[in-house]
């Protein structure tokens, strides 16, 4: 018999309903609207993924949490992965952990997701949530395909949520990703951003989190992505259906999705048309994903 405490061992829901209206009232100033909940499963094990906005402090979590409580109820065993900086922060864990907040990793997911309950991520994690302005209604995972690989390992369908209008509460000039060289503390912490952002009260800030400006929030959850395959949990280890599992949900989300084998495939097609986003794989035939990058910077400054 095992003694390994289970990850989600500290979600209390009779905390969840102590304090859900004081989540939904913080979730009020964006004038939410979630829709979709007629097209969830019944019951977990699931994978919702979302797409992060909103700067430093997003509010996308409580937005649908607070949502899926007043809609499906607190006993529901729903988990959210947040990052480990994030956690870390003086007295943060405890009581987010409460609400079913998991440090986002391959083993708490996956023990939760096999126990039937409900995950809930946002793989494209401070990268995504500083989208510039100018590609603020953008989608941009960064290339992570982690959350798709997760699903196939343990076999349950991928609920896209799509959020939009939560990026227009925050003014991102740079991600700053040229001033994370100069400071090694910030790697140390997984953080891979010194956003730079304009609002108040800073007026021009370097990091620092800006107030949120108003803004309509609206949450569209979609129908369930089956993964299931003939070679099951293996194909996690397929790179093809990864990349075609990436862009079909992609494509389900209003993007229209161009797929390449390799870096080679990808810079003639990006030689051929303009695209405004390219998710990259590291290991690739060929040309690996750090040679592809450098190509296209060269090509496309």
């Amino acid at each position: 018999m095992s003694d390994a405490v289970h990850p989600g061992a500290g979600r209390d829901p009779a905390t969840i309903e102590r304090y859900q209206r004081l989540l939904e009232i913080y979730a009020s100033y964006y004038r939410p609207e979630v829709r979709g909940f007629e097209s969830l499963p019944e019951k977990g094990p699931f994978l919702v993924v979302g797409y992060h906005s909103g700067g430093a402090t997003p509010p996308d979590m409580p937005i649908l949490m607070s949502a899926w409580w007043r809609q499906r109820g607190v006993e529901e065993p729903v988990y959210g992965l947040f990052h480990s900086f994030f956690l870390g922060l003086p007295g943060v864990r405890d009581p987010l952990t409460k609400f079913g907040a998991l440090e986002a990793g391959w083993t708490a997911a996956e023990t939760v997701l096999r126990e039937g309950g409900i995950v809930v991520v946002y793989p494209g994690g401070d990268h995504e949530a500083f989208r510039p302005w100018n590609k603020r209604n953008e989608i941009d995972f960064a290339g992570r395909t982690g959350f798709i690989k997760l699903a196939l390992r343990t076999g349950v369908p991928i609920v896209p949520a799509v959020t939009h209008g939560v990026q227009d509460s925050i003014i991102v000039l740079s991600r700053g990703e040229g001033l994370v060289r100069y400071m090694p503390h910030l790697k140390r912490w997984r953080l891979k951003v010194m956003p730079v952002m304009v609002g108040p009260p800073w007026g021009l800030s370097f990091g620092l989190p800006t107030l949120p400006l108003p803004a309509k929030a609206t949450v569209q959850l979609g129908p369930p992505i089956d993964l299931r395959v003939e070679n099951g949990p293996e194909a996690e280890h397929d790179e093809p259906y990864v990349r075609e599992t990436l862009a079909e949900m992609l494509a389900n989300l209003d993007h229209k999705v161009t797929t390449a084998g390799g870096g080679r495939e990808a810079l003639e097609k990006i030689n051929s048309a303009d695209f405004d986003l390219v998710f990259t794989d590291l290991a690739m035939p060929e040309m690996d994903g750090w040679e592809t990058a450098r190509a296209i910077r060269q090509r496309r400054p």
